[in-house]
C-alpha cells in the first residue's frame, strides 16, 4: 500500500521552492535587460485587465450558479429540469466558442431587443459596437463557469446530513435560517477548494478574452511581440505574469482553506 503523508505533518512545501527559485533566477536575468524591461512594462498594463475580468465574471459566475444550485434542488419539478438543461448543455460547450458567440450572436441579439423596446418608449437607441467586448467577454466567463460552479455548490450542499435539516425544521427555522446556520457552514468545507480551483482556472481562460482584443496580459504580449521580434522574452514575461497570479491566488485559498476548518471543524 503507498504510504499516505500525514496530515499532522504534512510535506515540506519543495515545489514552492523550485517556484520561488526559478522566479528569482528569472527575475536575476530581466533586471537590467532593456528588452525585458519594455516588455513588463507594456504587459504590467494587462494585468489589471486580467483581474478585472476574473473578479467580476467569477462573482456574477458564483451568484448564478449558487441559484442554479437551488434549483437543481428545488421541489419543482420544472426548476430542476431547467437547471439541469441549462447546466448539462453549458458545460458541453468549449469556453472559447461561448466567448464567441455571446460576443457575435448573444450581444448583437440583445442590442436590438433593447433598441426594439427603447423605440417604443421613446428612448434613444444604442450601436451594437456600445457594447464593449470586455463585457461581452464577462458575461461569456459568467455563463460558461457558472455551470461548472452550480454543480460545485449542489454537491456541498447535498454533502450535508439530511437528519440535521430535518431537526432544523423541526425547531421551526425557515428555509433562509437553515441555509444560513444549518446547511452553509457545513457545506462551506466542501465547496471551498472546487470553488477555489474554478478561480484559479478562470484567471488561465481570462486569456481566451484576447481573441476579442480585449487588452489583457495576452493580448498585450501578442501585439508587443509583434512589434519587437522578440518572442522569447515576451512570453517568458507573459508566463511569468500568469504564474505569480495564479501560485500567489493557491497559496491565499490554501491558507482561507485552513482557516475555514479551524471555523467549521
Amino acid at each position: 500500500m503507498t504510504p499516505r503523508p500525514s496530515e499532522d505533518k504534512p510535506d515540506f512545501p519543495w515545489w514552492l521552492v523550485a517556484i520561488i527559485a526559478f522566479t528569482a533566477f528569472f527575475v536575476y536575468q530581466a533586471i537590467g535587460n532593456p528588452i525585458y524591461e519594455q516588455v513588463a512594462g507594456k504587459l504590467i498594463k494587462g494585468v489589471k485587465i486580467t483581474i478585472f475580468v476574473t473578479l467580476v465574471g467569477f462573482l456574477l459566475a458564483s451568484v448564478f450558479g449558487l441559484l442554479l444550485a437551488v434549483a437543481s434542488l428545488s421541489k419543482h419539478q420544472i426548476l430542476r429540469q431547467i437547471s439541469r438543461f441549462y447546466v448539462e448543455v453549458v458545460r458541453g460547450l468549449p469556453i472559447l466558442v461561448i466567448l464567441l458567440y455571446v460576443s457575435f450572436v448573444v450581444a448583437p441579439g440583445i442590442v436590438q431587443g433593447w433598441n426594439f423596446i427603447a423605440e417604443s418608449i421613446g428612448l434613444d437607441p444604442i450601436r451594437t459596437r456600445d457594447f464593449t467586448f470586455l463585457w461581452r467577454a464577462i458575461i461569456a466567463l459568467t455563463i460558461g463557469y457558472s455551470a461548472f460552479i452550480s454543480e460545485v455548490f449542489r454537491a456541498g450542499i447535498l454533502s450535508v446530513e439530511e437528519g440535521q435539516i430535518e431537526a432544523a425544521e423541526a425547531l421551526g427555522l425557515n428555509a433562509w435560517q437553515r441555509f444560513r446556520h444549518i446547511t452553509f457552514p457545513q457545506a462551506i468545507r466542501t465547496i471551498m477548494p472546487p470553488l477555489g480551483n474554478d478561480f484559479i482556472a478562470m484567471i488561465k481562460d481570462s486569456s481566451l478574452v484576447s481573441v476579442l482584443g480585449v487588452l489583457d496580459i495576452t493580448q498585450l504580449g501578442k501585439v508587443t511581440a509583434a512589434g519587437n521580434f522578440r518572442y522569447f522574452e515576451t512570453y517568458n514575461v507573459v508566463a511569468m505574469l500568469y504564474l505569480t497570479l495564479t501560485v500567489t491566488l493557491s497559496l491565499l485559498l490554501r491558507k482561507l482553506e485552513e482557516k475555514m476548518r479551524g471555523k467549521y471543524p
